[in-house]
C-alpha cells in the first residue's frame, strides 16, 4: 500500500480525521513505515522516546513482564489508533514494553522530526494533549471499574469499548478478534472466570464465542449488563 492508503486508513480514526488538514500531512510527510513480526517488541521499559506511533494492520500489545513471568497486559492497540505520545510531553523514557501481534504495519513519526514541528507551530500541541487525555480519561474508566463493578459488568463494558476501538471507530465492530486470555489478562481476572462468564453470555444468546474471536449478537443487553 502505498501512503495514500494509509491515510485512508486513518482518516476512519476519530483522532486522525478531526485535525487540521495541514496537521495530517505533516505527520505523514514524516512517517516511516515499521513492520513488526509476530512477537517482536517495538520497545521495551526504560528505553529513549522514540516518537508516535500509528497502528495500520495487525496490533501491538502494551504492558510488563514481572521477574516470575506474570503479565500485566494495558493495552491491545489495533488499527487506527496513535500511541506513545506521552514521552513528547515529558521527555522521560519508555514506561512499558510495547510488542507485535501477528504480523503488523505500523506508522512511525520520529520524535525529532515531530518536536521539531511542535516547536515551529506550537499550536498542534494541543490535539496531541487530547490524544493523551481521551487515554487518562478511559484509565480513571477503568480504575474505578476494577473497584466497583462485579466481573460480569466489567467484562460486559470492555467488550462494548472494544467494539467501538475505545471511541475510535464508529460504527462499532460486531465481530472481536479477541482471544479469552487476552480479555482476562485486560480485566486482571483469571482465565477461569473471564470463560465462564463468556459463556453465560453466550447461553442468554448476547454473544457467540468463536476461536480467538467474540462477535457481539445483542448489543443492548450487553449494555445493560455493563450499567449494572
Amino acid at each position: 500500500m502505498d501512503m495514500q492508503a494509509w491515510r485512508s486508513r486513518l482518516m476512519s480514526g476519530q483522532w486522525f480525521s478531526h485535525l487540521p488538514s495541514l496537521l495530517q500531512d505533516s505527520l505523514l510527510a514524516m512517517a516511516r513505515v515499521r513492520r513488526l513480526s509476530p512477537g517482536q517488541r517495538l520497545f521495551k521499559r526504560g528505553d529513549s522516546p522514540c516518537g508516535l506511533y500509528a497502528v495500520l494492520e495487525g496490533a501491538v500489545r502494551v504492558g510488563a513482564v514481572n521477574e516470575q513471568g506474570k503479565e500485566a497486559l494495558l493495552s491491545v492497540i489495533e488499527p487506527p489508533h496513535w500511541f506513545g505520545e506521552i514521552c513528547l510531553f515529558d521527555g522521560q523514557p519508555r514506561t512499558h514494553d510495547a510488542v507485535g501481534v501477528g504480523h503488523s504495519i505500523l506508522l512511525h513519526i520520529p520524535q525529532s522530526a515531530l518536536l521539531a514541528l511542535l516547536d515551529e507551530q506550537p499550536q498542534h500541541w494541543q490535539p496531541l494533549a487530547l490524544l493523551m487525555s481521551h487515554k487518562l480519561r478511559l484509565t480513571f474508566i477503568n480504575l474505578e471499574q476494577l473497584a466497583l463493578l462485579p466481573a460480569p459488568a466489567r467484562v460486559a463494558h470492555r467488550l462494548l469499548m472494544i467494539a467501538d476501538g475505545y471511541g475510535e471507530l464508529e460504527p462499532a465492530r460486531r465481530v472481536l478478534q479477541l482471544p479469552q486470555e487476552q480479555l482476562a489478562l485486560l480485566l486482571s481476572l483469571s482465565r477461569q472466570t473471564t470463560n465462564q462468564i463468556l459463556k453465560d453470555l453466550e447461553s442468554q444468546g448476547i454473544l457467540n464465542l468463536g476461536y480467538g474471536e467474540i462477535e457481539i449478537l445483542d448489543t443492548e443487553r450487553l449494555r445493560a449488563l455493563a450499567t449494572i
